[in-house]
């Protein structure tokens, strides 16, 4: 056997593609004949499109055509929407305005220069209507939706929560609040749409799930699923926005097919803050109560978040009240309240982002209010199995990452007393939270090939959104066959390809690389019995051959050696084929999964400016088996940087009175950068879970966000005195 790559800090196989720009994103594919696409949104909304006058545009330059809901093909499946992650789209099919940026024309030309000119030239009439756009102002019309998230029951209940609020010694009855963001990735939306006649679509699209993507075509378009292709080899970053198929796919494929040509188009800046979803705004409720000696006695967290009117989407923040801790009477509730806004999405750890805050922040409260160390608390009421599940843990060692994070930052030494910490006329505040996320696997398939020349490749149709996939599963790939890393090679990102579910829940390295793993193994149980039938291998069993330095051998005699591209030269077959089809493990069913984290966090806050500076973080994390560390830490790190963003900056700000989107841009719609962000210190803490999945890992991509923002708010709160339950912490907020 080749050395173990699984668990090796290995370089990005695509890295050097990425940085010499040879690596093709979706609007960067080479298409002959293309044209180009530019969406025109509405500048009212709510009511209706009266008239749009478009001859100005349709004699300008270079313009093709200029499709409207006057003009444009009616598309069968336009209105229908499927289940899971499925969107409602906005396709020019009626004059209905229901949000402000909402698609009214898409005009398309020879250049991506002349469409935006002719865009500008469009004269629309509306008969607008009064919006209703704030949270706070609708909530009384909230209502139950659902589910909670996809697929958790909306309301839970355990125990008896009101009597134990009544007989707890200290209680915390508090609101918190988190805004409404927008997902920013480098690259925005943008695809290329070819038609192949008039019911074979290929789209080269920037997906998070290409194959959710090719089933909304073929319904939308009323064509044999088999005939729509998708192809994403590199995404430049998604976040959950690019998981759903969103309006602007199908309009461009819609003009695809209008004019006869491949058709390309992007969203704009603005226009990702209106078409391709957000996290919604939060209102939680949180009541918790604790008996004298610290023990939890009782937990009550009610949430309330905004959906469309035409839509639903449930951001899910109480799901980790219902497991974290150990209480015996805790209930959670989801509402929401339909406004005239667009259609929320998943943002990185949707629900438990946000969720987490409330919580943690809560669980502070209460630690003061006990007088005891916020660690101490946590530990007193740490949970050996899944209350809410009836079930063990499949592993857990949230204990470690709290002891391994506390001791590497120092907590022993923390003084209580907020204010009573200084660095000269700074004040200095220590912060922390716990951090959990759902070890999530979805059923998925693969396939692996020895070709003639003895290399192997293996292919599954998921994505790479700049997390390592294609790194990953090469490593998984080479370790189950046997064979060194530089022998295998993997695709990903067409769904031509076996089908995988979406690159999102963190559950890509676990589901997928689950199958490619088995598919790597069906590969090599074959490749063994092929070689037994080798003239070199005669009356040998299978079992007593190897794969050494990327060749068979008899193990113990180094003399009978042949190179897989001598085995393959002997048969007639253009390649050996191995492969995989999925579902989650049958033994999660017995058990509850889940990763587990704590954060550190020290902020430096000026005591005249209210200026709050983050200067150290420890983070430990505990995620089953890590595949690569190189790739992995920098995931938590990511996770971490925006969780610092959500405390401090990130706030989507909607005009009221029009329902407008008054930050559209990063010059206002703030993140952090490097001179935010201190140097980060990241701890794995090693698990192994030989339950939760076939490669033993539980996804990182999202737990680096969980318990982040109420870390830094708890650290402000130690520095200053001062409880922020409103995010982000403005200087305003702490004035």
């Amino acid at each position: 056997m080749s050395p173990p790559v699984v668990g090796k800090g290995i370089d990005r196989v695509d890295a050097r593609l990425k940085v010499t720009g040879q690596a093709q994103y979706a609007t960067e594919v080479p298409v002959a004949n293309v044209l180009y696409g530019v969406v025109v949104t509405s500048t009212r909304a709510k009511g209706r499109l009266e008239a749009l006058d478009a001859k100005a545009a349709e004699a300008a330059p270079g313009v093709v055509a200029v499709i409207t809901p006057f003009n444009a093909a009616k598309l069968p499946g336009a209105k229908k929407k499927g289940e899971g992650i499925d969107r409602v789209l906005q396709l020019l099919q009626d004059q209905d305005i229901a949000y402000d940026d909402f698609p009214i024309a898409l005009v398309v030309a020879d250049s991506l220069e002349r469409a935006r000119g002719a865009a500008e030239l469009l004269k629309a009439g509306y008969a607008a209507q009064s919006v209703r756009t704030e949270l706070e102002t609708e909530k009384a019309q909230s209502y139950k939706p659902k589910t909670a998230g996809p697929r958790a029951p909306a309301d839970s209940s355990r125990g008896n929560v009101e009597q134990g609020l009544q007989q707890a010694f200290a209680r915390v009855e508090q609101t918190y609040t988190t805004p409404m963001q927008n997902h920013n990735p480098m690259e925005m939306h943008g695809l290329t749409a070819v038609w192949h006649g008039k019911d074979a679509l290929t789209l080269y699209d920037t997906s998070q799930g290409i194959f959710g993507v090719r089933k909304k075509m073929s319904t939308v378009f009323d064509i044999p699923l088999e005939n729509v292709r998708v192809i994403s080899r590199y995404v430049g970053g998604g976040f959950g926005c690019k998981g759903s198929p969103w309006s602007h796919v199908a309009l461009c494929a819609l003009a695809a097919r209008t004019v006869g040509r491949p058709v390309r188009l992007s969203l704009t800046r603005q226009q990702m803050f209106s078409l391709v979803g957000y996290r919604p705004r939060t209102i939680q409720q949180l009541a918790l109560g604790a008996s004298k000696d610290g023990k939890l006695v009782a937990m009550r967290h009610d949430v309330i978040s905004e959906t469309s009117q035409f839509d639903e989407f449930s951001e899910p923040s109480a799901l980790q009240t219902r497991m974290l801790y150990d209480c015996a009477n805790v209930s959670t509730s989801h509402r929401l309240v339909r406004l005239d806004v667009p259609t929320p999405t998943f943002m990185r750890a949707p629900g438990e982002s946000s969720g987490t805050f409330a919580l943690e922040v809560a669980m502070d409260e209460l630690a003061y209010a006990l007088k005891l160390d916020p660690l101490e608390l946590r530990l007193r009421n740490y949970a050996e199995r899944d209350l809410e599940e009836g079930k063990p843990w499949s592993s857990k060692s949230l204990r470690e990452c709290y002891r391994q994070g506390a001791r590497k930052f120092g907590w022993a030494s923390r003084k209580a007393e907020p204010g009573a910490q200084k660095d000269g006329r700074l004040l200095v505040g220590w912060g922390l939270a716990t951090a959990t996320y759902p070890a999530n696997q979805q059923g998925s398939s693969a396939v692996a090939r020895l070709q003639r020349d003895g290399t192997v490749l293996v292919q599954a149709g998921t994505q790479d959104i700049g997390t390592g996939t294609y790194t990953i599963m090469a490593q998984i790939a080479a370790d189950a066959l046997g064979l060194p890393m530089d022998q295998v090679r993997f695709e990903l990102g067409d769904t031509s390809m076996p089908e995988t579910p979406v690159s999102g829940g963190s559950m890509t390295a676990a589901s997928t690389g689950s199958a490619v793993k088995l598919a790597a193994l069906d590969l090599r149980k074959k490749l063994l019995v092929a070689a037994g039938e080798n003239p070199m291998f005669l009356g040998t069993n299978a079992q007593d051959l190897d794969l050494v330095d990327g060749a068979l051998r008899v193990r113990n005699d180094a003399n009978k050696r042949l190179t897989l591209q001598e085995l393959m030269s002997s048969k007639q077959e253009p390649e050996l084929r191995g492969e995989a089809k999925t579902e989650a493990k049958a033994e999660r069913k017995s058990y509850s999964c889940h990763s587990f984290g704590a954060q550190f966090v020290e902020v430096k806050v000026d005591p005249d400016l209210r200026q709050v500076r983050v200067t150290r973080c420890v983070s430990a994390f505990a995620a089953g088996k890590i595949l690569n560390p190189k790739t992995a830490r920098s995931q938590f790190m990511g996770g971490m940087v925006w969780g610092i963003g959500f405390a401090l900056h990130e706030h989507t700000v909607r005009d009221r009175r029009s329902g407008r989107i008054v930050t559209r841009d990063l010059a206002d719609y703030h993140v952090p950068v490097n001179a935010d962000i201190p140097e980060l210190d990241v701890i794995m803490v090693d698990e192994k879970d030989e339950y939760v999945n076939e490669v033993g890992a539980k996804g990182i991509g999202e737990i680096g966000i969980t318990g982040m923002a109420a870390a830094v708010a708890n650290a402000v709160f130690h520095a200053t005195g001062k409880r922020v339950r409103e995010l982000p912490i403005t200087l305003d907020k702490l004035l």
